[in-house]
């Protein structure tokens, strides 16, 4: 057996052995059903040519206005540069860079390193760097948001419209075709690349060492890595073992995971309350000066008769946070306690958790292009509060508290009838 055979699931620890799927097909985990891997069409011209379509229209997205405002004989438009560049201004540089580093490095980092790798196995060679590379875009796509920020483009559209003239931009549209292109773009998984990379011609047949199916079964300690995947022998000469393909650093387990879920848990429950108690954003206009909660704005979207934009700020703003909190505590307290309840269920919850913390930044970009656009001078200028600043780090820090938990301790007090796990 080549160790390249051998695959750990990411949630419970349980070995496979790689199996060849079709594409639009998927490996699941025998024991808590998590996806393993999905077949796709391994044609890396084909991946190059949608990586870079989608590069070009990344650049389009970054650099052209979204959207423009009139009214009384005043012109506003925004770019997204242009509008974090007014957070900044407004001494919310906090703020701001986490938007920048969510909506323009990240997705940056990511399409161009997966356009040099793929133009590169499309010739037949590994690049240099290439398992650093693809181990940037797994941890660039944990955290970039376009298709967040596209859903908050659309918000801030439909609000503007009470306001103001709204005149759509070619940066909207290029936004929404880069969402339905990263869709395309975050199936070709940096661990697929991987063994795509692996299996060039002359590559498996270079000096690697080969797991013996004897040793598996007579117990031999292995750890797997969490970035790309690789199952190695545990080595216990050395103090710090790292992965020999990617140089991530391989544990067992996360260290001290339930501890640290717990800190950054509590943290984000504290600024949660003045989250919802500060303004995210003040009005000034010649009625004078107005409040806005991110209460307050779900029920303007109501009484104005946008019931379904509500409807989803009220969800993601409110709904999502205080479930999050309340689902990582309950996987904390229950790991904490060696617990044998339901296992499956957790770990399904827990994936729940992972998939849907990104979409509580929705507010922060819809406060982020509102700023930007509505600068009228005496008639109405919008700035940021406070509460941006809490809600943004609530954001930010249970999305952090899920990566640090690691979901295979659900799975090491319950009896594994022989599998083989790591």
């Amino acid at each position: 057996m080549h160790r390249y055979d051998l695959i750990s699931c990411h949630d419970c620890g349980v070995l496979h052995m790689r199996r060849p799927v079709r594409p639009r097909e998927k490996a699941l985990c025998v024991r808590c059903r998590s996806v393993l891997y999905r077949g796709i069409y391994s044609d890396a011209s084909r991946m190059a040519a949608i990586t870079m379509g989608a590069v070009f229209t990344f650049l389009i997205a970054q650099f052209f206005p979204i959207v423009q405002l009139d009214v009384g004989g005043y012109s506003t438009s925004a770019t997204l540069l242009g509008a974090i560049r007014v957070l900044w201004t407004e001494h919310m540089e906090v703020v701001a860079t986490v938007v920048f580093l969510f909506t323009m490095v990240l997705p940056a980092v990511e399409l161009g390193s997966l356009l040099y790798v793929t133009l590169s196995l499309r010739k037949g060679r590994r690049p240099p760097g290439f398992d650093h590379l693809l181990r940037a875009v797994g941890i660039a796509r944990r955290w970039g948001m376009t298709e967040v920020l596209m859903i908050g483009i659309l918000i801030t559209i439909v609000k503007m419209t009470s306001l103001a003239e709204v005149i759509v931009q070619p940066g909207v549209f290029a936004f929404g075709a880069l969402t339905l292109m990263l869709a395309i773009v975050v199936s070709f998984d940096p661990k697929i690349l991987w063994n795509i990379g692996e299996h060039l011609p002359g590559r498996r047949r270079a000096a690697q060492k080969t797991f013996h199916y004897a040793a598996l079964t007579k117990g031999a300690p292995l750890l797997a890595c969490h970035a790309c995947g690789l199952v190695e022998s545990l080595k216990y000469t050395v103090r710090h073992q790292y992965c020999a393909r990617c140089g991530a650093r391989l544990h067992r387990r996360h260290p001290d995971s339930i501890g640290r879920t717990w800190a950054f848990l509590l943290a984000a429950a504290i600024l949660y309350i003045p989250a919802n108690l500060l303004p995210v954003m003040y009005t000034h206009s010649l009625f004078g000066k107005e409040d806005d909660t991110i209460i307050s704005g779900v029920v303007y979207f109501w009484t104005s008769g946008s019931p379904a934009l509500a409807a989803i700020i009220f969800i993601a703003s409110i709904v999502v946070p205080v479930l999050k909190l309340a689902a990582l505590a309950l996987l904390a307290w229950t790991t904490q306690r060696r617990s044998r309840w339901q296992p499956l269920q957790r770990t399904a919850l827990y994936r729940v958790v992972e998939f849907v913390g990104r979409w509580s930044m929705l507010d922060i970009f819809v406060i982020t292009l509102t700023v930007a656009l509505v600068r009228f001078q005496s008639l109405a200028v919008i700035t940021a509060g406070p509460g941006a600043l809490a809600f943004c780090a609530v954001v930010v820090l249970t999305m952090i508290a899920s990566m640090q938990f690691d979901p295979r301790l659900i799975w090491d007090p319950i009896d594994t009838h022989g599998e083989k796990h790591v």
